[in-house]
């Protein structure tokens, strides 16, 4: 299919603004450039309540936002890692989708606010991401939640975090999560599969930006090997949370998100691949210009609701 004409629309507004090539700019402009982007995120879901707590974590406290939709709780919950390439990105970024959501699930949404690189390298957002889970399992029953109906999701590289952290959970015993929303995942750093040469060059996620982003995130080549880095290397996959995985047609990471996909299931895990013609990396974040965005916002809000009832 042919871009999405929404998307197309979206692109040329973006390129009459003259913006540099991200992997050209420093991490100060390219986190700024997020916060610019969330506004295409719509206007914010109107919930009972939004809290701000925070987890203790391995360096500190971790900031936790906490989305409380109306209902009689406990809630199921969804602990839900931002995307941003682990270098940018933040509670603020994703506040709106975050809200989207609470709102379309019926469920509590824990953002976590983990550590970015390249202040704080690899594995930090993963014990980060893995230190809010199990605070959740103990304490989300004091903002509401029912620890007992939890689900972790993310977007790209929040996606790649709780992609790792289920598996984390399952190798350590940790605690038990119904589902995983994944969200163009990043699964695999030695990823060359048709989608990532043909998008090479974007739109919006280019290969050199890819690059650019675990050029700040690993502290070496070696890294990529690592399963907490590249979830579709690990070894067994079998006994996971069923999982839905989102992709988009003009993405590099497209081909990878199916492959885990193809992965999951043949371990037996009850994996689900919704794939979205004409969109691009990031359009989840966009569902205030894209009609593709709310659709699939409502699709995730429906098998959240599904998996947790």
């Amino acid at each position: 299919m042919p871009l999405d004409p929404q998307i197309e629309a979206l692109l040329a507004q973006m390129a009459e603004q003259g913006a540099k090539a991200p992997e050209s700019m420093t991490v100060a402009e390219n986190r700024a450039m997020i916060d610019d982007l969330a506004g295409l995120a719509g206007p914010p879901a109107e919930l009972a309540r939004v809290e701000d707590t925070s987890a203790p974590g391995p360096d500190g406290e971790i900031p936790v936002r906490v989305y409380v939709p109306p209902g009689d709780g406990p809630l199921p919950v969804l602990v839900y890692y931002h995307g941003g390439g682990w270098v940018i990105g933040n509670l603020d970024s994703h506040d709106a989708l975050c809200r989207a959501l609470a709102a379309r699930a019926g469920c509590l949404v824990a953002a976590v606010d983990y550590r970015l690189a390249p202040e704080h390298r690899f594995p930090a957002a993963v014990d980060d991401a893995y230190a809010a889970l199990t605070w959740a399992a103990e304490k989300i029953g004091d903002h509401g939640g029912d620890p007992a109906r939890l689900a972790v999701g993310g977007d790209s590289a929040g996606g790649n975090l709780a992609a790792v952290v289920a598996q984390l959970a399952k190798k350590q015993g940790g605690p038990p999560i119904a589902f995983q929303l994944l969200v163009y995942p990043a699964t695999d750093r030695f990823d060359d599969s048709p989608s990532m040469r043909e998008n090479a060059l974007g739109p919006l996620l280019s290969r050199a930006w890819i690059e650019w982003f675990l050029g700040c995130y690993l502290n070496s080549p070696d890294d990529g090997l690592d399963p907490r880095v590249s979830p579709g290397r690990a070894e067994d996959l079998s006994g996971l949370p069923p999982a839905l995985v989102i992709t988009a047609e003009f993405d590099p990471l497209r081909d990878q998100g199916a492959a885990y996909v193809g992965k999951l299931r043949e371990a037996g895990v009850d994996a689900q691949l919704l794939p979205v013609d004409g969109m691009i990396h990031g359009f989840f974040q966009m569902a205030g210009v894209l009609d593709k965005a709310r659709e699939t916002l409502d699709k995730a809000g429906d098998a959240l609701r599904s998996a947790l009832a």
